[in-house]
C-alpha cells in the first residue's frame, strides 16, 4: 500500500458510488481511469434523477397544479444551485444538452447578435491547437458560412500555448476567442488571463470551454473574466444529457434564440414571436428536469467533498503517474512536465506499441483507459503522434491504482516483446 497522503479519502469517496459495489472480497475493484470521458455518479445523483422521474415528474413552467409547481420550483432550484457552484446569478445559467450543444449555440448565435461580434470577410475567430473537436467544428462551420477566418494559437513542444504568437493572431479582426480551460489530451491547465486581457484590448468576446476544469477545481466566473463559459454534467458526477452555458447577463440578452419551440417565447402571433428573456429563450421544449436535479445534486456533492481537496488529490495522482511512467525510457508523456501545469489527465505513448492494442491488453486485466486521438486531432498533429493512451483520474482513484496500471504496463511489455 502507498504511504503517499492525499487530503481526500478515496476509499470514503468510493462508498458513495454504486459502481464500486461490483468488487467482491476475492477480486480487485474495477480500475476506472477514464473520468475525463465520463465520470461515475454517486447515489445522491441517481436518487435525484429518480426523484425527477417519479415524485417530481411534471412538465415545468406550464401548469398551475401543485405537482407542476413543485417540479418548476425544483428545476429552478437546480439552476440556482449551479449558479452558486460557479459564482453566477441563476438567470445567467442556461441548461443545454451538453457542452457541445452550448458551443454550437454560441457559434450559431453570436455572429448575428451584435454588429461588434459579426463574422464576415476580413474577420476572424481565434482557437487553439489543444481544443476538443467540439470547440473547433462549430466555429469552422460558422466562419465558413460567412467567409471569416479561423486562426489557431499553436502548441509548443511541451504542450503549452505559444503565447508569443498571441499579438499576431489575436488582433482587431478577431471577433471571438474560444479556448479550453484544461486540455482533455495534453492535460495542460491554461492560465487564461493574458489571453483574456488581449481580447479585451481588441474588443473580442471570450468563450471558455471548462468541461475539464469545473469538475476538478473551483471556477468562479466573476474572477475568470470571460464572457461565456460552457461545461457538461457527465464529467462532474452528473447525468448525461445535460450541460451548462453561462454568459454575462447583458450578452445573453443580446443573443437571438437558438432553437424555436415551446416556452422560449413570451408571445406568439401569426406574424412572429416575442422571445422570452434569458435563460428561457435558449431552452425550447420540455426541459430535462431529472437531469437538472441530478446535476444540482452532483454540484452539491462536489462542494461537500471540497474542490480544493479534489484538486490536490488530482495533482498528487498526476504527479505520481508521471513519475512512474517517466521512469520507463520507452514511454513518452505528452504535455507539460510540471504536474502543477496540468489537470487530471496524462496521455502517453510507448515506443513500438500501438495505443489501441495496449488499451485492450489493459482492459483484459481490468484496467479501463482511453486510447485514440481523444477528439484532439490538432494537438496530435502538432506533437507528431497518431494516437495515445490516456489515463484520467477523479476523486475515487488511488495511488495504488496508478501503481497497478504502471506495473501492468511493464508486465505486458515483457510478455509481448
Amino acid at each position: 500500500m502507498s504511504t503517499i497522503q492525499s487530503p481526500l479519502d478515496a476509499g470514503h469517496a468510493r462508498a458513495h458510488f454504486a459502481f464500486y459495489d461490483q468488487a467482491s472480497e476475492d477480486a480487485l475493484s474495477p480500475v476506472y481511469l477514464d473520468s475525463a470521458a465520463t465520470s461515475h455518479r454517486p447515489r445522491v445523483v441517481t436518487d435525484a434523477v429518480l426523484c425527477g422521474m417519479t415524485t417530481r415528474n411534471a412538465n415545468i413552467h406550464r401548469a398551475s397544479y401543485r405537482l407542476a409547481q413543485a417540479a418548476t420550483e425544483a428545476f429552478e432550484g437546480a439552476r440556482a444551485t449551479i449558479g452558486r457552484f460557479i459564482g453566477a446569478p441563476a438567470q445567467e445559467v442556461v441548461f443545454t444538452k451538453n457542452a457541445t450543444e452550448a458551443l454550437n449555440l454560441l457559434a450559431r448565435c453570436l455572429p448575428g447578435a451584435d454588429a461588434s461580434w459579426r463574422l464576415g470577410a476580413g474577420k476572424s475567430v481565434l482557437l487553439t491547437e489543444m481544443e476538443h473537436a467540439s470547440n473547433v467544428i462549430p466555429w469552422q462551420m460558422a466562419a465558413s458560412s460567412v467567409g471569416a477566418q479561423v486562426r489557431f494559437l499553436p502548441l509548443t513542444a511541451d504542450g503549452l500555448l505559444d503565447l508569443a504568437r498571441l499579438p499576431e493572431l489575436l488582433d482587431h479582426t478577431t471577433q471571438v476567442v474560444a479556448i479550453t480551460h484544461a486540455s482533455n489530451m495534453v492535460g495542460t491547465f491554461n492560465d487564461l488571463s493574458p489571453i483574456i486581457e488581449r481580447a479585451r484590448e481588441v474588443g473580442a468576446v471570450v468563450v471558455v470551454d471548462a468541461s475539464q476544469s469545473v469538475p476538478h477545481r473551483t471556477v468562479d466566473v466573476g474572477s475568470l473574466g470571460a464572457d461565456f463559459m460552457v461545461f457538461t454534467g457527465h464529467k462532474m458526477c452528473g447525468p448525461t444529457g445535460i450541460g451548462v452555458l453561462w454568459g454575462r447577463g447583458d450578452l445573453l440578452a443580446a443573443l437571438p434564440p437558438f432553437l424555436g419551440g415551446g416556452d422560449m417565447f413570451d408571445d406568439l402571433t401569426s406574424e412572429g414571436m416575442l422571445a422570452a428573456a434569458p435563460p428561457r429563450r435558449f431552452e425550447a421544449g420540455t426541459p430535462p428536469l431529472a437531469e437538472a436535479l441530478g446535476l444540482a445534486a452532483a454540484a452539491d456533492f462536489l462542494t461537500r467533498v471540497g474542490l480544493a481537496n479534489l484538486h490536490a488529490h488530482d495533482q498528487l495522482l498526476c504527479a505520481h503517474a508521471m513519475e512512474r511512467l517517466h521512469a520507463d525510457p520507452r514511454i513518452r508523456i505528452l504535455g507539460p512536465t510540471d504536474p502543477a501545469q496540468r489537470g487530471s489527465v496524462v496521455a502517453f505513448t510507448v515506443d513500438g506499441v500501438d495505443p489501441g492494442a495496449l488499451a485492450r491488453l489493459l482492459d483484459d486485466r481490468g484496467i479501463a483507459v482511453r486510447a485514440g486521438q481523444h477528439c484532439a486531432q490538432l494537438a496530435c498533429r502538432r506533437l507528431n503522434v497518431s494516437s495515445s493512451v490516456r489515463l484520467s483520474t477523479y476523486l475515487y482513484n488511488t495511488v495504488d491504482e496508478i501503481d497497478h496500471l504502471v506495473n501492468t504496463i511493464a508486465t505486458t511489455l515483457k510478455e509481448t516483446t
